[in-house]
């Protein structure tokens, strides 16, 4: 019944036309301020998916580090027991530190780098090797190294993988474990030479910090025991709770060592997005309560305008609280008709971008050159539901004045 006469209100032709165009403003304000909303989150949602895949390359699912210091004691028997952990697909063992990269025969291209030693299963736990766009993924052996670089180190060392012309041996820098000798500070040194041998491209953050080889060679190089490492990548099985591999290995390694998840990996990226994510939902949400003055003027010129309509029903035995109903539901009414408009539009561009990509990204810096999109269902809900309350919230008052209107027929 409600909706009946809310209806028949905002369809019917008012003694004053302000009252419709004021109407319709409401209307179109609620359904641009709600398509706006839900277009920005879901090109940030593409740009958050394509970051998260890109950084995904790089990280594993669960990772071990040492709880102190910069590396751990872990026998075999602990790494058979990892292997064999329920959910666990597959692990690699990791000795990372800081070094000097320079080029041999070009002594002055040189530059600072996180070398990287991998073992065999390294290429099957995460999908660098997938990501070399020169050479081949090939890391050597202790007694030949070669080099894997970030495109931006490349381009530092002017390092050549080998097409066309001879490969760049590159001298690589180390510290020592250990204390410095302060009498001898150049002993605490290591210098060893690797052979270049691809160039991997996956994000400007990790092409211009890592160069990886091969784990026997750094932990020669840098003097670690047998069962010395940095870390353990781990790659989990599909459809596998994560939180529940991270707590069982957790218990089983102990308290000196740490299990972080990929979101623990990247706390401060993952946590900058959400707020970002969250910034942008406040900004558009006072869009949308900037939206709500109109609404509450066109009700209120509308509880106006009907003031004898009210006063008959208030005569049939019509009660406060029926006046207020209808009010109430003419406003979400009008709130309803604009998040729905608004919802189809950004609909509609969304799927005609992420087929036709229509808006181009400028520069031609990125990845890609196109503004990518990604339709949240969770997104639909809080912005109709944001909608919905301030909506309910600006035809309160003018609901409220209608309903406490004195009988008055003329």
């Amino acid at each position: 019944m409600y909706l009946t006469f809310a209806w028949r209100y905002f369809k019917a032709k008012k003694s004053t036309n302000a009252i419709n165009i004021i109407a319709w403003i409401t209307v179109g304000a609620i359904a641009l301020a709600t398509a706006c909303q839900i277009l920005v989150l879901s090109v940030f949602n593409g740009f958050e998916g394509l970051v998260k895949s890109l950084y995904g390359a790089f990280y594993t699912d669960l990772k071990v580090i040492p709880a102190r210091g910069k590396t751990f004691l872990l026998t075999a028997e602990q790494i058979s027991r990892l292997k064999g952990t329920a959910g666990v697909e597959g692990i690699a063992m990791i000795a990372e530190e800081k070094a000097l990269l320079q080029n041999k025969e070009q002594e002055d291209m040189q530059t600072t780098v996180y070398l990287k030693g991998v073992d065999e299963n390294y290429v099957h736990v995460t999908n660098v090797a997938a990501k070399t766009i020169q050479g081949k993924f090939e890391t050597g052996t202790a007694e030949t190294p070669t080099l894997v670089v970030g495109y931006g180190i490349q381009n530092a060392v002017a390092v050549n993988v080998g097409e066309g012309l001879d490969a760049s041996t590159l001298t690589i820098i180390l510290p020592k474990k250990g204390k410095v000798n302060v009498s001898d500070p150049m002993g605490s040194l290591s210098e060893g030479n690797a052979v270049a041998s691809g160039v991997f491209s996956i994000q400007q953050e990790f092409d211009n910090k890592y160069a990886i080889t091969n784990i026997a060679f750094v932990k020669q190089q840098m003097g670690f025991a047998l069962d010395e490492y940095s870390a353990c990548e781990i790659k989990l099985k599909p459809a596998v709770e994560i939180a529940t591999v991270q707590q069982q290995l957790q218990r089983m390694l102990g308290p000196g060592y740490t299990v972080q998840t990929k979101f623990q990996q990247n706390q401060s990226l993952y946590s900058t997005m959400r707020m970002e994510k969250w910034f942008i939902y406040a900004v558009f949400t006072l869009i949308l309560v900037v939206s709500a003055f109109t609404m509450i003027s066109a009700l209120t010129m509308l509880v106006l305008e009907k003031q004898k309509d009210i006063g008959i029903l208030q005569s049939m035995g019509a009660s406060r609280a029926i006046i207020l109903k209808i009010f109430l539901s003419e406003g979400l009414l009008l709130g309803t008709i604009g998040v729905a408009s608004g919802i189809l539009f950004a609909l509609l561009v969304c799927l005609l971008q992420d087929k036709f990509h229509l808006l181009k990204l400028k520069g031609g810096s990125f990845l890609i050159d196109y503004f990518p999109v990604k339709l949240d269902i969770s997104d639909f809900i809080m912005v109709a539901s944001t909608a919905a309350a301030i909506a309910f919230i600006a035809s309160w008052f003018p609901a409220r004045k209608a309903s406490r209107q004195e009988i008055e027929l003329r």
